[in-house]
């Protein structure tokens, strides 16, 4: 369930007086999961030739991906104390100049998925092995290069990517993506639909890439279909309201007691 590390989520976007909760809560299962058992790196040399990289297009749920790095060893328990000051690390969203793990900088929607095909491409030219992840968000597929991007993936056969969708119900406040299963098959990808807060799923999901890598030359995207505010019941039932909201220290309190007492 990740209790720790969801109250460390709400406690840094109180601290730092930014954030946004909901959308880091909807992906926290899948990045933990990624750093624990899928990504090959290296602590002791971040930009190791031979690592797999991960890119979070969707930045601003990047507090989830702050609590990840700090738990597997990339930064420390003051960084996450220091986040938003001047100097600071750690910001709104991920700088790759200042943070250790962090592959690319984010935040503009939209952007993450191309600067993953860019690598995927130039290490398939270079003959070399690593694998290529991106995250995205559904909202986010309505912005930026998506679509675009998505076809030069096809085009250069990049089996060496996967792009997994955070699909938590943000796209249907104003431009619905339904049935996006269908959507990227139609763009000639390998699609995957799972349970984005289910274990099983998830793992069986990646294990299902690393098949498609050998057999096949498409891209793979994962479907994540989760909740927006994920472990928080009142925050599922209003994500737009809690969006890029900063609790005050009552709510705080609250979200750490809606966290103790949800029912998964």
């Amino acid at each position: 369930m990740n209790k720790e590390m969801r109250k460390e989520i709400a406690w840094m976007t109180w601290h730092a007086n930014e954030g946004h909760i909901p959308s880091a809560y909807s992906i926290l299962e899948i990045l933990d999961y990624m750093y624990k058992e899928i990504l090959n790196y290296r602590l002791d040399n971040p930009k190791w030739e031979y690592r797999d990289y991960f890119i979070l297009s969707k930045g601003h749920g990047c507090n989830a991906l702050y609590t990840v790095l700090k738990k597997y060893g990339f930064i420390t328990q003051k960084d996450l104390e220091d986040k938003g000051k001047i100097d600071a690390i750690l910001a709104t969203h991920p700088d790759r100049t200042k943070i250790p793990g962090v592959e690319a900088s984010t935040g503009s929607l939209g952007t993450g998925i191309g600067m993953a095909i860019g690598i995927a491409l130039g290490l398939k030219i270079r003959k070399q092995t690593n694998r290529v992840y991106c995250m995205i968000g559904d909202g986010e597929a309505n912005e930026g290069t998506i679509w675009e991007s998505s076809l030069v993936a096809v085009k250069y056969n990049l089996n060496n990517l996967c792009v997994i969708a955070d699909f938590n119900g943000s796209s249907d406040l104003i431009l619905p993506v339904p049935n996006p299963e269908d959507k990227w098959r139609a763009f000639g990808w390998n699609v995957l639909s799972i349970d984005g807060h289910n274990m099983k799923e998830i793992t069986n999901a990646f294990r299902l890439f690393n098949s498609y890598r050998i057999y096949t030359e498409k891209p793979t995207i994962i479907i994540a279909h989760t909740k927006k505010g994920k472990g928080v019941k009142f925050m599922e039932e209003n994500f737009g309201f809690w969006h890029a909201k900063v609790p005050t220290e009552e709510e705080l309190q609250q979200i750490y007691k809606g966290i103790d007492e949800y029912v998964w």
